[in-house]
């Protein structure tokens, strides 16, 4: 009879693994953001690996939705597994994002202070990978939460005085336009791995 329900009533255990790989590869394409970022030479080709992870994450949220809607029983609420996989994706997105406009601006030159907005992101989908390795057993994550709001409170105050020297010390106002808007992807990509916090904590109050 087990047998026959399990068949009937799939539990998938398999969300959390998931939700792990798509964390791990958000972190992934953030590192080799910064690293392209710190020695900013074959350009082209490593926007190329970050598209690679950006598909790779719409690969594994697409699996991740299909086994969603085929399952009966799930771990954790069916509006926060899609939440979730929608916000772990977002980052992956735009960190893409802003890479790829390294490559369709034409940037010869990385402007001071860019490295540490991308530093500290990548601080950022550490700490979500750390909060999304804890999910199954909800232990410290709302520690890990909490960190990347702190992170995400820096990036914010780092953004703004890029965007102050920016305005100050830049008299091309194209230039002005190709990295206000690099550096405001880049913000929105840690204002993201903060939704991704907001769904960690629903999750676990809502266990509690």
């Amino acid at each position: 009879m087990a047998s026959l329900l399990n068949r009937i009533l799939p539990r998938e255990a398999s969300f959390f693994d998931i939700f792990g790989a798509l964390a791990e590869n958000v972190h992934a394409s953030a590192k080799a953001f910064i690293e392209l970022l710190e020695e900013f030479n074959d350009v082209p080709a490593r926007v190329g690996l970050i598209k690679e992870y950006e598909h790779k994450g719409d690969d594994m949220t697409h699996t991740l939705m299909t086994r969603l809607n085929q399952t009966f029983i799930t771990p954790m609420d069916r509006e926060d597994i899609h939440a979730l996989a929608s916000a772990i994706d977002d980052v992956v997105d735009l960190i893409d994002a802003s890479a790829s406009r390294l490559v369709l601006y034409r940037v010869d030159t990385v402007r001071p202070g860019v490295v540490e907005l991308a530093r500290k992101l990548g601080e950022a989908t550490a700490e979500v990978v750390a909060a999304v390795g804890m999910l199954e057993k909800q232990d410290q994550v709302l520690q890990h939460c909490i960190e990347i709001n702190r992170l995400e409170n820096e990036c914010d105050r780092i953004c703004r005085t890029l965007i102050a020297q920016l305005f100050e010390e830049e008299k091309d106002p194209v230039q002005i336009i190709k990295w206000k808007e690099i550096i405001e992807t880049m913000e929105t990509a840690t204002d993201k791995c903060e939704d991704v916090a907001n769904v960690l904590e629903s999750v676990v109050l809502k266990s509690g």
